[in-house]
């Protein structure tokens, strides 16, 4: 099996690190063109070159944009104005309180999450439909199936990734263009890194080990019983962006490490 994406576009929100960086540069190394979006121009521009070094002569386009306002998706699309292959990767989260969580990060956390997703779907769905052929592929969480009582308004707004996603497949049914949603359990990235940095240095261990622990700890359901590689998840997203995932659509699709205890979703 080869996965060859020569001559598509893609484009991945929130793409300057962790999964949407990975997924950026496993896009590029099957020969598609890769737009990285950040909202800093120098993350952007290291994002570039980190998928440079490891991709060489990979196609690649950056852009400096919020991607969470309906501004700075305009100038996404007044740049790019097409796209075979969309990935809604941009996303947020933290760890807070459901009684703690005021109206305005509710709200946040929804045009972040899940509004910037309708967006750029609706704005790229209809050429897909045009030519015949398409990818929409929207990254959800595990959280969206189990909530955790710790990210209460993360969970909702990954499960209503999930919901957009059905409801579009079905919306685009007999066109060609496919839309799923990708469920990563808790993955090794640099926001982990960030989030165990004081219980490592409390417990000596090395980050990836503490972040096997908190795994195991926090996820007990786990099968893997360790975080995922970002190329674990990355690899899933670039087969369900390729022609060989023709009869897959409206799919959540899970790589999360077995945490979700169900024979389903």
């Amino acid at each position: 099996m080869k996965i060859d994406l020569s001559g598509k576009l893609a484009i991945v929100s929130g793409s300057t690190a962790g999964i949407g960086l990975g997924i950026s540069q496993s896009l590029a190394e099957s020969g598609a063109t890769v737009v990285v979006i950040g909202r800093d121009t120098a993350k952007v521009e290291q994002a570039l070159a980190s998928i440079r070094e490891k991709v060489p002569g990979a196609q690649l386009r950056g852009l400096t944009a919020d991607l969470g306002t309906a501004e700075g998706a305009q100038k996404l699309f007044d740049a790019e104005p097409r796209a075979d292959i969309l990935v809604n990767n941009l996303g947020i989260y933290n760890n807070v309180d459901f009684f703690d969580a005021p109206d305005d990060e509710w709200t946040r956390f929804y045009e972040v999450n899940v509004i910037s997703g309708v967006r750029l779907s609706r704005h790229y769905v209809p050429g897909m439909v045009e030519q015949g052929w398409g990818r929409v592929i929207f990254l959800s969480s595990e959280s969206g199936v189990a909530t955790p009582a710790d990210m209460i308004n993360y969970g909702v707004t990954k499960s209503a990734n999930l919901a957009v996603s059905h409801g579009l497949a079905k919306r685009l049914a007999g066109t060609g263009v496919t839309v799923n949603s990708i469920l990563p359990g808790p993955t090794y990235t640099d926001g982990v890194e960030a989030m165990l940095k004081d219980a490592a240095a409390e417990s000596g261990r090395s980050l990836r080990d503490e972040a096997d622990a908190f795994v195991r700890r926090a996820r007990p359901t786990s099968i893997i019983q360790r975080v995922a590689d970002v190329e674990e998840v990355a690899h899933l997203v670039t087969y369900i962006a390729s022609p060989l995932s023709s009869a897959t659509t409206g799919a959540a699709l899970r790589v999360d490490g077995g945490v979700v205890d169900s024979l389903t979703i």
